[in-house]
């Protein structure tokens, strides 16, 4: 098994392995996703109708604010929610509702890491290492 690794300048919880959802646009935890069901929902996402349950959501960055700190614990206590978060650059609201709902979040990510990982792709985030790696 090989794998290229990239650090990250903030991270926190937990080591995770899983396929990813890499989205090409910003991310947002209120108008992108169905909090119930865990689908990429908004009508004109690239990504409409994907799931992020139990995958690592990637995204160069987020958009919104206090909706995270909901959105991803009611998503997780309803099983649908994502397993992880990579992102090039973040908010404080979004760590806050990623820590709150113990989802592994990571960002200041190289970009180089954005070309080479692809949705499908299996992806490690290791934040106490503060690294993420895309394996194949």
């Amino acid at each position: 098994m090989t794998s290229t690794t990239f650090a990250v300048r903030q991270a926190t919880g937990p080591t995770v392995e899983a396929e990813a959802v890499v989205s090409p646009v910003p991310f947002s935890a209120r108008y992108d996703l169905d909090r119930t069901t865990g689908v990429i929902s908004r009508g004109d996402h690239p990504l409409l109708g994907t799931s992020v349950r139990d995958r690592i959501l990637i995204a160069r960055g987020v958009q919104g604010g206090v909706a995270a700190g909901w959105a991803f614990l009611s998503m997780r206590d309803l099983g649908v929610g994502p397993c992880g978060l990579v992102f090039g650059a973040t908010n404080p609201v979004m760590v806050q509702g990623a820590v709150t709902a113990g989802l592994p979040i990571v960002a200041g990510v190289d970009d180089a890491f954005f070309d080479a990982v692809s949705t499908g792709d299996v992806v490690r985030i290791d934040p106490a290492r503060r690294e993420v790696a895309v394996v194949s």
